[in-house]
This record gives C-alpha cells, structure tokens and sequence, in this order.
C-alpha cells in the first residue's frame, strides 16, 4: 500500500489558508486535515474538535511532557501543537493530510519527516493583508501584533518548496490542487510493486 503524504500549509494570519484547506478537502476525497492542539480562545463560530483542540496552557504542556506533539510552538503569545498519534496513524494507512500550522512548526515538522511537502501561502501585498486583519472581529492590538508578525513570517517562504499566492481564492485552490497530483505522482513516493514489471 502506498503510505500518505504530509501537506503542511503555511502563511501569515488573515491570508486566507482556512478557507482555502476547507476547499481542498471539498475538492479532493484522498486528504484528511490535522487538526491542531492550541491554548488560544475560540473566535466566533470556531467549535472545539473541528477547528483546533482548545486546550487550557497547563493540558498543553502536560502533553508536551507526555511527548504528544509531534511539534509545537508559542505563536501570537499561545501555544499551538500538532499531536503525533493521528499524523503518524494517518500517513500509515495511506491517507494525504493537510496540515495548516505556522512557520515554526512547518520548519520542525520538515526536519522529522523531510518527505513533507511544504506549501506558502502569501497575500497579494501587505496593505491586503493589512485590510484582511481589520476586517477581522478581533481587539486592534492583537491584529497589529499579527501584521508585525507576518512580515517576519513572509521572510520565512524562501524554506518552502512552493509559494502560491492568494490574489484569487479558486486559482489558488486550484494551484494547491495541482501540486497535490504531481506530489503524489513522484517516482519515489510509489509502492515498489507497481515499479516492477508484472
């Protein structure tokens, strides 16, 4: 059986990579999406389990001791973790999953499992980005601080092997689509069964 692949997609706050991880799941019956661990407070319509596990900071690092996490880091001043157990399951039985996590994690998801694939996502400028985070229902400080923050992160996109940017949703979606398919079809990522003559 051919075992899956890690889609690990990142880009600054407000660029848009929720919408468009929901739409590759829409799109494509082969993906499963990771869902991570985070000591942050809901925003409005986010449901505990389905957007992130909301965790209280000493659950997290309860967890984090537990070896839990296959990464994890402080972001914005919360901690944000992918848990290990349903990645490596997953991969295992053969599923692609998507995986939408920060810079740092995305760098230390790569160091352990250098097969992933690691896509960034980028705004058209940062005055859309600027315009995306005030749009948003969240206090002004914390939207500058994500801003600030971003511009660190779009340093971060030379380490990708893809950069897509999200001037229009559906050809974004579309772009992502397509490295899917490529990624999936590389030589190396084939079980050694169908590289051999019958």
């Amino acid at each position: 059986m051919r075992k899956g692949m890690l889609i690990v997609i990142s880009a600054p706050s407000g660029t848009g990579k929720s919408t468009i991880c929901r739409k590759l799941l829409q799109k494509r019956r082969d993906l499963k999406y990771s869902v991570s661990c985070t000591t942050r407070q809901p925003r409005p319509g986010e449901k505990d389990r389905k957007h992130y596990f909301f965790l209280s900071e000493k659950e997290f690092k309860q967890r984090i001791h537990k070896n839990e996490f296959l990464e994890w880091a402080v972001v914005h001043d919360h901690y944000y973790g992918t848990p290990r157990h349903f990645i490596e399951g997953s991969l295992k039985d053969g599923w692609n999953i998507l995986l939408a996590i920060d810079v740092q994690g995305a760098q230390s998801i790569h160091e352990k499992m250098p097969d992933s694939v690691l896509i960034f996502v980028t705004p058209p400028s940062l005055e859309s980005l600027k315009e995306r985070l005030a749009g948003r229902r969240e206090a002004v400080d914390s939207a500058a601080k994500r801003l600030a923050n971003s511009k660190g992160e779009l340093s971060a996109a030379k380490n990708y092997d893809y950069l897509v940017v999200n001037d229009e949703l559906e050809k974004a979606v579309s772009q992502i689509d397509a490295i899917l398919t490529a990624e999936s079809l590389r030589v190396e990522r084939q079980p050694a069964s169908d590289l051999a003559p019958a």
